[in-house]
């Protein structure tokens, strides 16, 4: 997910975002386990999408309180 892509986001849509990616990291994280995940680099660019997001987020919040 592109950074301006989460701009246009609500607060609400950014941390329903959150939700599935941390879901979906840790069902990668249970396929690399058991030798099911065959695209390893998608738990890196998940992990890259999250920060974005909670970068975006603590940045309105920020913004909010001035």
């Amino acid at each position: 997910m592109k950074a301006k892509e989460i701009r246009e986001l609500t607060l609400e849509e950014i941390d329903r975002a959150l939700l599935d990616c941390r879901k979906e990291i840790f069902n990668l994280r249970l396929q690399f386990q058991t030798g099911q995940l065959e695209n390893s680099a998608r738990i890196r660019t998940l992990r890259k999408d999250v920060a974005r997001l909670e970068t975006e987020k603590t940045a309105r919040r920020l913004a909010d309180a001035k």
